[in-house]
């Protein structure tokens, strides 16, 4: 089971506006929690990063997953945390209605303009003419094409990996990929064949807030450069282990879910007898206003106008120091047979996310210093290694689900056959050609470990290797 979400170690006023969340929902802690968090990181994102020594520096943006049941409040939760965020990109969008109709009015002109200048260069070819002039003037019409202003696009549901990648080079730089039904993302067409690849590639870059360039053969190619991303992800159990059986090794190799804060919370249905809401939720209030101070900060644009430029965040001293600790002993435990062997993917990047998130935490408390304080780090590093503990856990489990654990299938094959032929042992021939795994080191990696499992034996027959099956798992053989 898990271990307890560790909402003391959240601070004061953060730590009340979840409380408060989790009183009117009556959602698991750790989901809330979580969410919570995702909020705070849109919302600061395109302010600050922050620098874990002179070499290494990174966004302060989160990616989280929470594996929840339906029915478990999970749009309810998440809208009590972005509504300003969804009234702000309300209020923006309304704000800024006048500046784009003037930009499509002007956009429509050029457009036109420059039409006139195609159909004269064509009608001069025509002709047989000399066209030397009109070149030169659609060289300087193409100069004067009007720059599409700024909308903040801050939320992105269930958007393609086309569409946010475009929203962050055109529309706005700083966004969120939020979704209580994450289904929808994890079984999309982005999330299948070769598109995957690119995709986890493209998320992958966009939390370390690298340079993507989208070349398209038909339409405008663009480049997305100094943008931030927040992922907010909640799923089904049965919806992530069909991903997993089919990507699972890709999204592990790539990285993509190393990325990731995990939990799997312990649902709470059942037990969620109707209580009265209080009339005024103080630390929600609170939360939603500070959220709003944040987000009304304009953002410092580069000099292309298309990313951003933030401050940098540093540790005091203190602060470095267990920072440094909490590294060191994280590191220690990749070791063979350590806590942390099995994961080595996700706890590669626990520091990166102790900094992500004592920054986030630092700029919750509205402190104007540009030096994060222990308490800050403390906290961070107690909420990652709860997050630690839920990887493994989880990750551990999806490792045995019968969809995902390739030794299963092959048990289960072998089994089968021998029942139906009556027999106790199947060669490797036979396995590799007809069984699930029709490879050979994918085929070996699984009688391996069935091996020590001690359900199969591998036996060598002259130039033939048998598979030979547990007596005990057999009907009557």
């Amino acid at each position: 089971k898990p271990e307890p979400y560790p909402i003391d170690v959240l601070p004061d006023g953060f730590k009340q506006a979840v409380l408060d969340v989790q009183a009117i929902t009556q959602a698991p802690l750790a989901m809330v929690g979580t969410c919570a968090l995702g909020a705070l990181s849109l919302a600061a994102q395109g302010l600050y990063d922050v620098a874990r020594n002179y070499q290494l520096s990174s966004p302060i943006s989160i990616y989280s997953l929470v594996v929840a049941e339906s029915g478990e409040r999970k749009t309810s939760v998440d809208g009590h945390f972005t509504k300003p965020i969804r009234e702000f990109e309300a209020s923006q969008a309304e704000f800024m209605k006048p500046v784009m109709a003037k930009y499509r009015s002007a956009y429509q002109t050029w457009e036109a303009q420059k039409q006139g200048v195609l159909v004269a260069i064509k009608d001069a070819g025509r002709r047989g003419k000399e066209t030397v002039e009109l070149p030169k003037k659609m060289d300087a019409i193409e100069l004067e094409q009007p720059k599409k202003p700024k909308v903040p696009n801050l939320i992105y549901g269930d958007a393609t990996s086309e569409a946010l990648t475009y929203g962050l080079a055109k529309d706005w730089p700083s966004a969120g990929v939020v979704s209580s039904e994450a289904g929808a993302i994890f079984g999309s067409h982005s999330m299948t064949g070769d598109a995957v690849t690119r995709n986890l590639a493209a998320l992958n870059q966009l939390w370390e807030a690298g340079i993507l360039k989208i070349n398209r053969r038909t339409s405008e190619s663009y480049t997305v450069s100094g943008a931030r991303l927040t992922v907010g992800l909640q799923v089904q159990l049965p919806v992530l282990v069909g991903f997993m059986a089919k990507q699972g090794e890709l999204a592990r190799g790539s990285g993509f879910l190393a990325r990731f804060l995990i939990c799997e919370p312990e649902s709470t249905q059942g037990t969620r007898a109707y209580k009265e809401p209080h009339e005024q939720l103080a630390g929600l209030n609170v939360f939603h206003t500070r959220l709003t101070q944040l987000l009304t900060k304009p953002l410092v644009f580069n000099e292309s106008g298309d990313g951003i430029e933030t401050t940098m965040l540093k540790f005091k001293p203190e602060a470095k120091q267990a920072w440094i600790e909490a590294y060191n002993e994280i590191e220690n435990e990749l070791k063979p047979h350590g806590e942390l062997e099995t994961i080595r993917d996700v706890a590669s990047k626990a520091a990166d996310n102790i900094a992500r998130v004592s920054a986030l935490f630092h700029i919750y408390r509205d402190d104007e210093s540009l030096l994060i304080g222990l308490d800050d780090v403390k906290a961070a590093i107690s909420l990652i290694c709860w997050h630690l503990d839920e990887s493994n856990r989880l990750l551990k489990k999806l490792s045995y689900h019968p969809s995902i654990n390739m030794a299963t299938k092959l048990d289960a094959w072998l089994i089968n056959e021998c029942n139906k032929n009556g027999c106790k042992k199947i060669s490797t021939r036979q396995a590799q050609q007809y069984s699930p795994l029709r490879t050979k080191d994918g085929l070996r990696q699984a009688v391996d470990e069935l091996i020590e499992l001690e359900r199969v034996a591998l036996i060598p027959e002259g130039k033939q290797k048998w598979i030979v099956v547990n007596p005990k798992l057999l009907n009557g053989v």
